[in-house]
């Protein structure tokens, strides 16, 4: 439900807007719970300002459009014609349909009807009489038809026609057309709001009013065009790009705001003097890259500045995060605090763990998760209260109130978007002024990055250690998968191991496990014991068994789910199976693809495909083929799907935006960030008119945890 307290503080002005949208006019009880299964929550019913900014997904142009012999198939047209004969079904014909014919001086046209009426059909289409038309028209059978009209119309309903019909996104029972209604009647609620927007920059933009924007979005005058390439974002409207500046604005003035109160908050120096880190290095087997010792660098100036760290590690699969999380570490345990590493999956939790552990010197380690026995969990509590720990790995379960630090200086968050910023914090609560260094393995274009990790730096591990081989990606139709196992057989002869993924099969773990299962079974007919096979749905220990198993080569082949996708480390795997690589997303499957290649040895990553393949799909496949680079393929999914799909935001409760287009409007996200920068600078408090009009943005976009921050001083 909304905050009591975000009510009374929300300015009088918006109240029409978050008012339910159930209270319009021609909101009925059958209709009032389809608003709310599109566009309610659970904890928040359906508001004014939800129709609002559920803006048309296209719209289709009801202006006259030439004649029928000119119509081009499967494209939407309005067509004026005259009614020349009906065809209703034969009695006991079955559902056959009722058929219309019409005509213009040019050729003639069926119109089809299933289950409709002849009475109903006869009213609306009076033989003689000109009527107008609009809908697609089909080729069948070599003769032009037009299945179920979108709209039948007299010359009076023609000229009441808005020249584009918007089209919205719908939900069973409640059509385009009925949400169009009560968008309309939501903008009458619009008020009067002040312009928060800089004068400047909206004339040189040529942007409407924030009102006016609403208006032409929801009335548009001509419809959108379709761009040909699917890594080309639809050209927006002014009206458009208005609005989603004014959410990006509000987005990154909320984050500006949390980055300077972070910064007014006292820190503490957590660095010693080195000597620890520099024994940890030298006893590495491998040499720091210029990336990662540039990252260290941004690092230990944080940890020693006596300001809050907050920084992002972003590196590529491979790009060696875990040697400078460890540095970075060694760093704070030098200044006589403890550290934290936290990881999404117990699996990951203790890979890390098995990872640090040769690399540590003397750090004294420890590993928590959720799987450990009472009294081995008891101990850890114990020695890590009495400053006996140095470094606790471990799972959320590190949040629990029972885990108690003796003074804990550095955490360390892995996949940081698999967790909330509320679990974030509540580890920096486990300590006083703790540093904050969140890793991910997911390149994330610049865009997202502002968006998600605003409040934070950044620093990027662009290159790959030494004697990385390149990973050559094949592309193979699934026709070919006899081939593919051959090829195994001959890996197998030389020592080598392989990844096989099994596809996405639905939405339901359930449907992907049988599939995993079935693919196990069918490769055991091959390769008999030397078969593992891990999922989501195994048992924790079972899982730990099947990697261990797969680590030390006593299988040869694992056939998984997407389990294995993020951080799993087997040096001699060098070959990875994708199985229906066109349902799966290009960040997904760049990960999965850095499984292997992860030794000295030559790897290679076959894509089996089923096609025909849509445009989307062999766009994907061909980017593949062609980079290795993480950010790039990460910049094209970003075009290919958008930012709510791309960081998995959908599922971990980030708000992925309602009128931004990150695929689109990128450059407007810089600009924004620039602005929310120089407002803060100006008038931190957001006091003077420019600011008191933010502070309304804030509230409309539901960033008023940022004013509350304000208030709280």
């Amino acid at each position: 439900m909304t905050d009591p307290d975000t009510e009374t503080l929300r300015p009088s002005i918006l109240d029409a807007l978050f008012a339910p949208a159930r209270g319009l006019p021609g909101v009925g009880p059958k209709m009032a719970p389809l608003i709310e299964r599109l566009l309610g929550t659970p904890e928040q019913p359906a508001r004014v300002v939800d129709l609002l900014f559920h803006l048309p997904q296209g719209g289709v142009s009801r202006a006259l459009k030439g004649s029928i012999a000119e119509a081009p198939p499967g494209e939407p047209v309005t067509l004026g014609v005259t009614v020349v004969g009906h065809r209703p079904p034969q009695p006991g014909a079955g559902r056959r349909p009722h058929r219309v014919l019409v005509e213009d001086a040019s050729g003639d046209v069926t119109l089809v009807f299933f289950g409709m009426p002849a009475p109903r059909i006869e009213k609306m289409l009076p033989l003689g009489a000109h009527r107008y038309v609009s809908g697609k028209i089909d080729l069948w059978d070599g003769h032009r038809q037009m299945v179920h009209p979108a709209r039948i119309m007299d010359a009076e309903g023609l000229a009441a026609l808005p020249p584009v019909e918007p089209i919205y996104g719908a939900t069973e029972g409640l059509t385009s057309r009925a949400i169009g209604k009560l968008a309309l009647a939501a903008l009458d609620r619009l008020p009067v709001l002040p312009e928060w927007q800089d004068e400047a920059w909206m004339q040189r933009n040529r942007w409407p009013s924030f009102a006016e924007a609403l208006k032409a979005e929801h009335r548009p005058a001509e419809a959108p065009q379709k761009p040909a390439d699917p890594l080309q974002p639809a050209p927006a409207t002014p009206a458009r790009r208005r609005l989603a500046y004014d959410e990006l604005l509000a987005s990154q003035l909320a984050l500006a705001l949390l980055r300077a109160r972070q910064r007014r908050k006292a820190g503490r120096v957590n660095a010693g003097d080195g000597a620890l880190s520099a024994a940890i290095e030298a006893g590495l087997p491998f040499g720091l890259t210029g990336a990662q010792r540039r990252a260290l660098a941004e690092i230990r100036g944080d940890l020693g500045s006596g300001q809050r760290m907050l920084r992002l590690l972003q590196g590529d699969v491979g790009s060696g995060k875990t040697a400078v999380a460890l540095l970075a570490m060694a760093s704070a345990v030098e200044a006589g605090r403890q550290a934290a590493l936290m990881a999404p999956t117990e699996i990951l939790a203790r890979q890390h763990y098995e990872r640090l552990a040769p690399l540590a010197g003397p750090l004294r380690l420890r590993l928590m998760t959720g799987r450990d026995k009472a009294a081995e969990r008891k101990a850890t509590l114990r020695d890590l209260a009495a400053g006996e720990i140095d470094i606790l790995v471990g799972t959320h379960a590190l949040f629990q109130e029972s885990v108690q630090f003796k003074d804990l200086g550095l955490a360390v968050v892995d996949e940081q978007h698999r967790f909330g910023v509320h679990q974030r914090l509540a580890l920096g609560a486990k300590g006083e002024a703790v540093d904050f260094l969140v890793m991910t393995a997911t390149p994330i274009p610049r865009t997202l990055a502002l968006t998600f990790f605003g409040d934070m730096d950044v620093s990027i591990l662009d290159e790959k250690p030494a004697g990385r081989q390149p990973i050559r990606t094949v592309t193979l139709p699934a026709e070919r998968i006899e081939e593919v196992v051959a090829g195994l057989a001959r890996a197998f002869e030389r020592g080598e191991r392989a990844y096989w993924i099994c596809p996405l099969v639905a939405e339901s773990e359930f449907v992907d496990l049988a599939a995993a299962e079935a693919r196990f079974e069918d490769l055991q007919k091959y390769f008999g014991a030397a078969v593992g096979l891990i999922h989501g749905k195994m048992a924790g220990p079972d899982k730990d068994a099947a990697m261990a198993r797969f680590a030390a080569g006593e299988t040869r082949l694992l056939v998984s789910t997407t389990v294995v996708e993020v951080g799993v480390d087997v040096p001699e795997a060098t070959i990875m199976v994708i199985e229906h690589a066109e349902r799966f997303g290009l960040a997904q499957l760049h990960q999965l693809r850095g499984r292997v290649g992860r030794g000295s040895a030559a790897s290679s990553c076959l894509l089996l495909y089923r096609g025909p393949l849509g445009q989307v799909s062999r766009a994907r496949l061909a980017m593949m083929r062609e980079s290795e680079d993480g950010f790039r393929i990460a910049e094209a999914d970003l075009k290919l799907r958008g930012e709510g799909e791309v960081l998995g935001t959908r599922q971990s409760g980030l708000a992925a935006f309602r009128l931004a287009r990150l695929e689109g409007d990128g450059d407007l996200l810089e600009a924004a960030r620039d602005d929310a920068r120089l407002v803060v600078e100006r008038d931190p408090a957001l006091r003077e008119p420019r600011g008191r009009a933010l502070r309304v943005l804030l509230y409309l976009f539901e960033r008023d945890a940022a004013i509350r921050l304000l208030e709280a001083g």
